[in-house]
């Protein structure tokens, strides 16, 4: 995708004709590619949306179905010579191959003007930036690692917040043994990786789950590799058959969970705002912990929107403009509020936050606790190979240890 979307875009530039580059600019116009489509999501999403027409702005919306979606919408528009102007993107390792590119327009200017430095966190800050220069607007912080449990099967069963492993398996038996599923998951590959991330985090502590985020091959022949993958298999005896769930979302395992008809979910705290927006309250409906082994980490993950090159008047304008209202302290506060998550500044007020909210807010203030989520550590293509080697393996049910492990080895030897 790196060298398509290098092409396409110097063909793009070159083909803009004198009076596309005259579109009048009189308000500032943006068109918005992302895939928050959730209810939570496109209720967080409707907080920037409205803020920036207050201003007397437009705003087109063009959703997808996910980010490998959002990818093909902009790598297309660009082939076409018509970039969108915003796009939703996650800064990450891989996330730093569009300015290398050279295909998203810098925010640096707005980001000294305004001072991001002083009120952004200094692991957030470098991950929006390049060589020097800021080349995201983050949204958000999210945290990947954690476990969400139903109040009423928990209390059905009679069993507690898992603290273990060997108490997430135990757990699972008692809600198994009273009729409900014991762990809701829907049909995406990953939503698996994220189990698996907790579980690795696990057998290999904070070093070791550094290093082979990072792409060191060699940890995928240690013998806690195998470990980790049967612990992987034994969990999908506790989920819906993927024939059942194959076109299920995360979204749909969250409402699960929330109405008592499944027990556990492992997912990021965007889940909370999934949650919430469907009438669900913590400590009455649900409950939130750090999945077991990770409760000494916080497995970031940061939201962010990236502004395309394009030869459009007036587009740079708008895009610096939108960069300005998406750190704007309240658009922080209501956004995160709908959306689960922590707003990236930290001179908000913690006040509204919740207790699962607060809870993170004391992991991100924690010093040295803060690791890179899979996703946002490996680049693109490494990731979403390690992801797919993850999820095949849980799916198939009749692939070894053994020979994940081998697939897992060729997807860091081979990018």
């Amino acid at each position: 995708m790196k060298k398509m979307m290098q092409v396409a875009l110097a063909a793009a530039l070159a083909a803009v004709s004198p009076s596309e580059r005259a579109v009048a600019a009189d308000k500032m116009a943006v068109d918005v590619v992302h895939f928050w489509v959730s209810k939570s999501e496109a209720a967080a999403l409707d907080v920037f949306r409205k803020a920036w027409l207050a201003g007397g702005n437009q705003w087109a919306d063009v959703p997808a179905e996910n980010k490998v979606a959002v990818q093909r919408i902009v790598s297309d528009r660009i082939a076409n010579g018509y970039a969108p102007s915003v796009m939703q993107w996650n800064a990450n390792e891989g996330s730093r191959e569009l300015p290398e590119m050279g295909i998203v327009q810098d925010i640096n200017d707005v980001a000294t003007a305004d001072h991001w430095r002083d009120f952004i966190p200094a692991t957030v800050f470098d991950r929006i930036s390049y060589q020097g220069k800021v080349y995201f607007a983050p949204t958000n912080i999210h945290a990947e690692n954690w476990l969400w449990t139903s109040k009423t099967i928990f209390d059905q069963a009679g069993v507690r917040t898992p603290a273990t492993w060997d108490e997430i398996f135990d757990a699972a038996e008692k809600i198994k043994a009273s009729g409900h599923l014991p762990i809701a998951l829907g049909g995406t590959r990953w939503e698996i990786s994220l189990i698996f991330n907790d579980i690795i985090y696990h057998e290999f502590g904070p070093d070791g789950y550094t290093r082979l985020m990072g792409g060191d091959a060699s940890l995928v022949q240690d013998p806690r590799m195998i470990a980790s993958l049967k612990m992987l298999s034994r969990l999908s005896q506790y989920v819906e058959p993927l024939e059942t769930r194959k076109n299920k979302t995360w979204a749909d395992a969250t409402a699960a969970v929330g109405r008592g008809d499944a027990g556990m979910q492992f997912m990021g705290d965007w889940a909370k705002g999934e949650f919430v927006a469907r009438g669900y309250e913590v400590d009455r409906d649900f409950d939130c912990s750090l999945a077991p082994g990770t409760a000494i980490a916080y497995f970031m993950v940061i939201d962010a929107f990236a502004f395309p090159l394009t030869n459009r008047e007036g587009a740079a304008d708008a895009q610096r403009a939108f960069a300005r209202m998406v750190l704007d302290r309240d658009n922080q506060v209501a956004f995160s509020r709908f959306k689960g998550s922590l707003p990236v500044r930290t001179d908000v007020d913690p006040a509204g936050l919740d207790r699962c909210g607060k809870m993170g807010l004391e992991m991100i203030k924690a010093k040295n606790r803060e690791v890179s989520a899979q996703s946002q550590a490996m680049p693109s293509q490494m990731s979403e190979g390690w992801i797919g080697v993850v999820g095949d393996f849980f799916n198939s049910g009749t692939t070894t240890p053994e020979e994940a492990q081998k697939r897992l080895y060729e997807v860091l030897t081979q990018h």
